[in-house]
C-alpha cells in the first residue's frame, strides 16, 4: 500500500483518529476473543497510508502487529480464522445496531448491503496456505 496523503490537514487528523482507535481496537482483540484484530489493523493501516507515513511505517515494521498486516500487504491475504471470526462479528453487531437502534427501512437496507459487501470482501481475500510464514512475501518462481 503506498503512501498516498489527503490533502486536507483535517481530514488528515480525521484518518489519524481513525487509525489509532483502530489501533487501540486490534490491541483489545488480540485479548478478547469476540473482537476481531487483524480487519482493525487494516483499517488502520489504510488510514495511516491516506495520512502519514510515520505511523504507516510504524505499524508495518512493529514487532507483534506488523506480522498481522505484513501477509496482506504482499497479497498474502488474510488467515481464514481472521476471516471468519471478522466476518462472525459482522453479523451478529450489524443485524443487532440494525433492528435495535434503526429504524428506517432504507437505512436497514443500506447498512445490511454493506455487511454483505464487507463479507463478500473478506471471503474473497486469499488465505495464506500452511507453507506461507505470516508477514513474509511470497516468492514467485
Amino acid at each position: 500500500m503506498r503512501h498516498n496523503p489527503v490533502k486536507s490537514d483535517v481530514l488528515r487528523w480525521i484518518l489519524i483518529g481513525i487509525g489509532w482507535i483502530s489501533i487501540a481496537a486490534g490491541i483489545i482483540g488480540i485479548f478478547l476473543p469476540l473482537v476481531p484484530t487483524v480487519p482493525f489493523l487494516l483499517l488502520a493501516l489504510f488510514c495511516f497510508s491516506k495520512s502519514s507515513e510515520r505511523f504507516h511505517t510504524w505499524l508495518v515494521e512493529h514487532n507483534r502487529l506488523g506480522p498481522l498486516v505484513r501477509g496482506y500487504l504482499s497479497g498474502g491475504g488474510m488467515p481464514l480464522r481472521a476471516k471468519l471470526m471478522a466476518i462472525g462479528m459482522i453479523w451478529v453487531s450489524f443485524p443487532v445496531s440494525v433492528f435495535l437502534f434503526v429504524q428506517a427501512l432504507w437505512l436497514r437496507i443500506v447498512l445490511l448491503t454493506i455487511a454483505a459487501g464487507i463479507s463478500f470482501y473478506l471471503l474473497c481475500l486469499p488465505a495464506p496456505t500452511p507453507l506461507d510464514s505470516p508477514g513474509e512475501p511470497k516468492i514467485k518462481e
